[in-house]
C-alpha cells in the first residue's frame, strides 16, 4: 500500500498532519474501528478531489466531485469500512466509484486487487481509475455499467456496499454474495437508513437498521 503522503512537496507536510489528525478524531468515534481509522489515515483524501476543494480534503464532510455527485464524508466512510468488517484477502464489489476514494480505503482492508467497482458516469470512472493509479492502488478493477447489475463475471464476493442511496439492495447484488458473506447501502427512496445484511445459506438476508444516512440517489 502507498504511504498515503501524497500531493507536491509544498502541501505535503500539511496534508499529512490534516490527515492525521482526521484519522485520530475518528478513531475515538464508538463506530470506527482501528483498523478503518488506519485506512482514512493512509490514504491521500486530497487527490481524490477537485483541484479547488483541496483545501478542504480533511474536513469532516461531503464535498461535490461534478456531474452532480459527492465524495462521502470521511467519518461515513470509516463507519462503512467498520460494519462491513472485511479482512484482507476478501472480495469486494463497491456500487458507485464516484471519484475513487472509498474504493481505496476498502483496497488498504482487503488489498486492491481484491475491489471490483461498478460506476454508472463513464467519465468519473475514467478519472477514478487514473487517480486511483497516481495514488498506488491502480490494481483496483473499475468498469462502467449499472450497479443494479453488479458484476457477475467477477463474483462471488466476500462483501458488497453502494455508496449511493437504493430503494433495497438490488437481486443480481445479492445473489453475487456468498452465503454468510455482508451487504452494506443507504436504503431508501426519502428517508434513508445505512442496512447491513448478512445472507443466509438460503439466500435470503438477514438485516440490521444502522441508522439515518442521506447519500446521492443511485442512478439508471
Amino acid at each position: 500500500m502507498p504511504d498515503g503522503r501524497g500531493g507536491t512537496d509544498d502541501g505535503r507536510d500539511d496534508a499529512a498532519a490534516a490527515r492525521e489528525a482526521l484519522a485520530d478524531a475518528l478513531a475515538e468515534r464508538p463506530n470506527v474501528s482501528e483498523r478503518a481509522a488506519d485506512a482514512i489515515r493512509a490514504v491521500p483524501r486530497h487527490e481524490f478531489v477537485p483541484s479547488e476543494q483541496r483545501d478542504a480534503a480533511y474536513d469532516d464532510r461531503p464535498l461535490p466531485i461534478g456531474n452532480g455527485q459527492t465524495i462521502s464524508a470521511p467519518h461515513m466512510v470509516a463507519i462503512m469500512a467498520t460494519d462491513l468488517g472485511v479482512q484482507d484477502g476478501d472480495s469486494v464489489i463497491e456500487i458507485g466509484a464516484g471519484c475513487g476514494y472509498h474504493a481505496a480505503v476498502t483496497a488498504e482492508l482487503v488489498g486492491s486487487e481484491n475491489v471490483y467497482s461498478v460506476e454508472y458516469d463513464s467519465e468519473l470512472a475514467e478519472n477514478a481509475r487514473e487517480t486511483l493509479t497516481n495514488a498506488g492502488y491502480g490494481d483496483v478493477s473499475i468498469r462502467t455499467g449499472d450497479g443494479r447489475d453488479g458484476w457477475p463475471e467477477r463474483a462471488p464476493f466476500d462483501a458488497a456496499y453502494a455508496t449511493c442511496a437504493v430503494p433495497d439492495f438490488p437481486d443480481a447484488v445479492v445473489e453475487q454474495v456468498r452465503g454468510g458473506g455482508v451487504l452494506l447501502a443507504p436504503v431508501g427512496d426519502g428517508r434513508q437508513r445505512l442496512v447491513r445484511a448478512t445472507k443466509r445459506s438460503d439466500g435470503s438476508i438477514d438485516r440490521e437498521d444502522r441508522g439515518g444516512v442521506r447519500f446521492v440517489r443511485m442512478r439508471g
